[in-house]
This record gives C-alpha cells, structure tokens and sequence, in this order.
C-alpha cells in the first residue's frame, strides 16, 4: 500500500476506490483529527461519525458522505486506511472500521413540538435527546447557551443517528421558540400531563445541577414538573418524559383538554436552584 497524497479538502467520490493511505499523518486524516475540537468543527461546518450503524443511518436519511474511510481490507465503502492509522484518528477506545465527514445542518426550531435545552453540557446528555425526538416524533430539537455541541464526538454516537434526522436549531432567547414555551422546573407548576395545550409547543430544560435560568423561566408561558418519587432527572430523562407525555397528549387530546380554558403561570419559589427535572 502506498501513502495517498490527495488535499485535505479533496471532494472526490468518497465510495470510489483509490489510493489506500497508510500514514496517521497523512493531511486528511489529520484534518479528521482536528475535527475531535468544537472550534475545528465550527469553523470547517463539518463533524465526523464513526461506525456502520451511524453510516447506514446516514445513508437511510439520504445524507451524503463528504469523505468516507473504512479499514484495509474490510470490504466496507470509502477510501481504505490501514487499521492502525484509522485507530489512530478514531474518537472510539476501541478503533472503528469506518467513519465519515459530514456537512453540519442547522434549522430553525420548528413546532409541533420543540423540544429545547439550557446549559446542557453534556453531550451525552444531548445527543440522547436528540434521539428521544426521532423516537416521539418532535419537530426539532433547539440548543440554547452553554449546550453541548451536538456534531461532537459523543453526542453523536448518543443520537444513535438521530442527529441525521432530526432538525437542530441554535437559540439565543426563549422569544425564539415556536409556540406557547413550557419550562420545566423541579416541584413548580402544575404536573406536565395536567396543562391544557393546543397548538405548538415548546418544552424547556435546564441542566440537572443548575435548571434553568430565572430569566428564561420568566419568558416561558407556564411552568410546569414531572412528578417522580426521587429528587430529580437529568436532562435528558426529564427530555425523554416530557416528550412522551406530549406524544400521548397528541394534537387532538391537546385540543381537547384546552377546552377547559387555560391555567395561570406558576412561579418559581424563593428557595434554592430549581433542577432541570423535578420532584
């Protein structure tokens, strides 16, 4: 095998078969590496995703590989890397056998149901929200200050894919989210499964240690928990109820149930950091 000396930037095929590279400094894996930084991938609009199943998940939702790689001799797609190289630029413990670079797609949120998060920095956290929308069919998933990156490493491989279907929108104030905004926040409110909704809906989470923010709060229109026996959830759990109970709701129980007129906002009490999910 011998080293490929293509740009890093090359916008070949990236399923046609070539030059194998067999170096972990060659220019187009080290830009792959670069990309395992926030700052790298913002400013090149691109992120990577390892794995077959994330690859077939992409390839099912139609989203074209800018450059693909597999291992020497997998018989997978893309152009071939021998193993060590390909070990040697994967953000996976164990090495991967593929992996790809993708262009990086931002959305305005969009309802019926949005579901949006605060400070929520783990990526985890992120990217399982991101796949607990395509499992309960939300509109877009919306990212305010201080979330993860959802085009991370970690939080891809947490969407399970999902980060391939699911619009995902970047926000700046709660104003920006469609339809009536609901803030969840620890004990306050009513129970989520008790408000009368109709029309769009906007579900907000904070981070499990801080919640959210009282300004952001103030700029929902209702506060609302989840009832649990225990003192809180992290984000994404709260994120995952919250959107299953909306799911059962549906747009005709929502209609529904609105009949029964609208309550009053809660407000959050004077003691402590509300969390994000409640008791």
């Amino acid at each position: 095998m011998t080293d490929t000396a293509d740009s890093p930037h090359s916008q070949a095929d990236p399923h046609a078969a070539g030059a194998a590279i067999t170096s972990a400094h060659n220019p187009r894996l080290k830009e792959i590496r670069k990309l395992a930084r926030r700052r790298a991938r913002e400013r090149a609009g691109r992120f990577v995703a390892e794995g077959e199943d994330l690859l077939a998940a992409a390839d099912a939702a139609g989203r074209p590989a800018l450059e693909r790689y597999c291992a020497a001799g997998s018989g997978l797609a893309g152009t071939e890397v021998a193993p060590e190289a390909l070990r040697a630029v994967s953000a996976l413990g164990s090495g991967t056998r593929t992996l790809a670079l993708y262009e990086q797609r931002w959305s305005a949120p969009t309802g019926p149901v949005c579901a949006a998060l605060w400070g929520v920095a783990d990526p985890g956290n992120v990217g399982t929200v991101l796949r607990s929308a395509a499992a309960f069919g939300a509109a877009s998933v919306a990212l305010g200050p201080g979330c993860a990156d959802p085009h991370g490493p970690k939080a891809v491989r947490a969407s399970m894919g999902a980060i391939f279907t699911v619009p995902v929108a970047r926000v700046d104030e709660p104003q920006a989210l469609p339809g009536e905004r609901i803030a969840l926040v620890a004990g306050e409110g009513e129970p989520l499964r008790a408000l009368s909704l109709a029309g769009d809906v906007s579900v907000v989470i904070g981070s499990e240690r801080e919640g959210l923010p009282t300004r952001v709060v103030d700029a929902c229109d209702r506060v609302a928990h989840i009832p649990i026996a225990t003192d809180s959830l992290n984000a994404a759990m709260a994120a995952t109820i919250a959107l299953y109970e909306l799911r059962m709701a549906g747009p005709q129980a929502r209609r529904s149930r609105s009949a029964g007129g609208r309550s009053s906002k809660s407000r959050r009490g004077a003691g402590g950091p509300a969390e994000v999910t409640i008791s």
